[in-house]
């Protein structure tokens, strides 16, 4: 990642940026939001062992040397893979596939693999649905040799990976009340879904240029800007089918400060940081950081948005897309060096973002009272092992 000044733009990131200004400036409240309530926030859960550095079903597969082409990033490919189609079947499964030369390794092409998952309305056509994008890199550094990289991003792919399961009984619950109750399909208005990206080729292999980082989100989101949907569709192509691109990186070590970086989705900053202080005062949280890890006061910085760190929403932004990016700044201090691994990892932390992410999305999608209970998940394993 590279923190970018506005006052001296990379050509490349601000080619479109006044596109995205006009576009984005539409976000507003107005689009619908609905916070939990202090019941359905007490039902969401934590990683709990699923984020053990060891034995963590989640957590521990991806906490290997994955640099794109390696055995190691296939399989934790496959460890992605094998978690939705086994504990989220109705989850779509999609990979976008590119190559690419690097200045590290001459004229070989080296492939880099997006895998996209999503789950929508099952009554909805696809380019008829809006989406939260949540979205986190899962390659790690070509050098030095053996980096792991546990928040840069095997963390934070954990995460979603929690989110994912988290709400899925939620949406299940929402759109089976809604079919029920004749609701589904009406075209009342829009329908929403939701898309997880992680993303292949985020780290330079040898300096951070334009040309040299983010493979993979440059290569999807050129894809899906000319994938166009057919006529009759809600939207034109996957690009504008994005309604907020929510990026994670650099996530899990000890008292983090995230500020909002953006001017058109500030308000969703103040909503997950007002999830968290929620979440803080119902005792929901681990974590004892200093003060929170989004600290907002509510009210509009006044000097925001001075800059913008170069990460995997680029691609996107420059396309129109709303960003909201969580990355610490300051970067934590094992950033880049071998202590970058799972014993460095806060657990706390870890385990509180993957609560907090949980909820904003379950927000979003408007799960209030759909969310199941504990005792509800578990009574559902048990059915199914029987």
């Amino acid at each position: 990642m590279l923190l970018l000044n506005p006052g001296r733009p990379g050509r490349d990131a601000y080619l479109r940026l006044p596109t995205y200004l006009a576009v984005a400036s539409l976000l507003s409240p107005a689009l619908g939001y609905q916070e939990l309530s202090d019941p359905s926030l007490r039902r969401i859960p934590g990683g709990g062992s699923d984020f053990d550095i060891t034995t963590g079903s989640l957590l521990a597969p991806i906490l290997v040397p994955r640099v794109p082409g390696s055995a190691g990033s296939a399989a934790v490919q496959h460890h992605f893979v094998d978690f939705f189609r086994q504990q989220l079947p109705e989850w779509t499964i999609e990979w976008q596939n590119s190559t690419s030369k690097t200045p590290a390794t001459g004229d070989q092409e080296i492939p880099f693999h997006n895998l996209i998952l999503r789950r929508e309305p099952p009554w909805a056509k696809r380019g008829d649905v809006g989406y939260l994008t949540l979205a986190a890199h899962y390659d790690s550094l070509f050098e030095p040799v053996g980096f792991i990289g546990a928040i840069d991003s095997a963390a934070p792919c954990a995460m979603l990976m929690h989110v994912a399961r988290s709400i899925e009984g939620g949406l299940a619950r929402k759109w089976a009340a809604m079919e029920e109750a004749g609701d589904g399909g009406l075209g009342l208005e829009e329908e929403r879904g939701v898309q997880i990206l992680l993303l292949d080729g985020e780290e330079a292999w040898v300096t951070w240029t334009a040309t040299d980082s983010i493979y993979g989100s440059r290569a999807l989101a050129a894809h899906w800007d000319t994938d166009v949907y057919p006529e009759s569709s809600e939207h034109r192509s996957p690009i504008e089918a994005i309604k907020l691109f929510l990026l994670i990186d650099l996530l899990g070590s000890p008292d983090p400060t995230v500020p909002s970086y953006f001017r058109p989705t500030h308000w969703f900053y103040q909503q997950m940081a007002k999830v968290e202080r929620r979440m803080r005062k119902l005792n929901l949280l681990a974590s004892k950081p200093e003060g929170v890890f989004l600290p907002d006061s509510g009210e509009e910085p006044e000097k925001p948005y001075m800059g913008y760190i170069a990460d995997d929403h680029v691609p996107f932004m420059v396309r129109g897309v709303p960003i909201l990016h969580i990355i610490p700044t300051p970067f934590p201090k094992l950033w880049h060096t071998m202590d970058d691994n799972g014993e460095h990892l806060d657990p706390a932390a870890v385990d509180d973002w993957a609560k907090i992410l949980t909820a904003f999305a379950a927000e979003w999608m408007e799960l209030d009272g759909h969310l199941p209970s504990a005792h509800d998940a578990e009574d559902t394993i048990e059915h199914t092992e029987l």
